[in-house]
């Protein structure tokens, strides 16, 4: 089970035939690569990206590192928009799987999924900008699927503040959440909703540490103390998500793992393993996943897509892990962490 994939961007790409349901040479993560892989579901993020793309990282490379700009504010109504086809997708999709995919609205169809060899598509929802001031757009959501959402993506909107990519650098960047993101925590603890605080910046994260009754997540994100970029957690914030019996999915994000934060495809497993290995020594294998980031970011060639998962797990057997370790980390942790955020 996985913490955060973008694979609906996949469908959203008008010059691209791809087709979850079947074998693809396209992206991370398809239906019969799941199944070869071991995958059987995790949180399929619905993301809507700026109308004119933001440049690349590259572009911002120096000696010293890198210091990407926000990119602009998107408005509600094109993110509704945006939101509402790709959501129609996702339902699409799961009525041409002939239930092999399915739509999961709770951890104990989360579970049958694992019993039934089934994929499940937890919804999520990466960035809220398509969610209205008056918050009649996140019933809706939350009554067709919604069961995770990040406030913020890597922008402002009328929440917050997300973090920016610099390297090096600390993720206290910005300013926390608005009014309205605290009624916006408040609510989804209300409803069953999982507030995701990877792309938060540091005053959100501790904003919402603060308001939120849920276990903390951060569904795709590592540790700072490794590789010092914005989007990775210092270790105050980790030390939080274990109060709060939370989670956090490591991503296999190339520019998040190297203490030198260079975009290095030739990485191995082990630059993924001491992410996880520092994060279980700090706060305890319980509170540890994988959140890959698969179709959303550059991962080391090592791991290619999600066939390589296996790799990895064979890689952690090597240094020591047990078999109920690799268990946890799989998906044991993120189906408690979905029971206690009332999913």
């Amino acid at each position: 089970m996985d913490g955060h994939n973008d694979t609906l961007l996949n469908y959203m790409d008008e010059t691209s035939d791809f087709d979850f349901l079947k074998e693809s040479d396209t992206g991370h993560l398809d239906l019969i690569r799941a199944k070869k892989s071991g995958f059987y579901g995790g949180f399929f993020a619905i993301f809507t990206p700026n109308p004119v793309s933001p440049p690349p990282i590259s572009e911002f490379i120096t000696e010293k590192g890198y210091h990407m700009p926000l990119p602009d504010p998107i408005n509600s109504s094109y993110a509704q928009s945006h939101t509402n086809k790709v959501l129609a997708k996702m339902l699409k999709l799961e009525k041409d799987s002939q239930q092999q995919f399915i739509i999961v609205r709770s951890e104990k169809e989360m579970r049958d999924c694992l019993n039934k060899n089934v994929i499940g598509g937890i919804i999520h929802m990466e960035g809220a900008e398509a969610i209205d001031l008056d918050f009649n757009s996140l019933y809706v959501y939350h009554q067709a699927g919604l069961r995770s959402l990040g406030p913020v993506w890597s922008r402002a909107n009328n929440f917050g503040e997300g973090v920016p990519y610099h390297f090096p650098a600390s993720p206290d960047t910005g300013p926390g959440l608005t009014e309205k993101g605290k009624q916006l925590i408040r609510l989804c603890n209300e409803l069953g909703v999982m507030i995701d605080l990877s792309h938060m910046n540091e005053k959100g994260f501790w904003d919402t540490a603060r308001l939120s009754t849920q276990p903390l997540v951060a569904t795709h994100s590592n540790a700072h103390k490794l590789c010092p970029i914005t989007r990775n957690l210092k270790d105050k914030q980790l030390d939080a998500i274990k109060e709060s019996n939370g989670v956090v999915g490591v991503t296999f994000c190339a520019n998040m793992l190297r203490t030198d934060g260079r975009m290095d495809l030739s990485a191995p497993l082990e630059a993924i393993t001491d992410h996880i290995h520092y994060i279980a020594d700090r706060i305890g294998v319980e509170h540890i996943a994988l959140g890959s980031d698969f179709d959303g970011c550059t991962i080391p060639d090592v791991i290619k897509d999600v066939t390589g998962v296996p790799k990895l797990l064979d890689q952690l057997l090597s240094e020591s892990w047990t078999e109920a370790d690799i268990a946890k980390l799989t998906h044991l942790n993120w189906l408690r962490v979905l029971k206690e955020t009332g999913i």
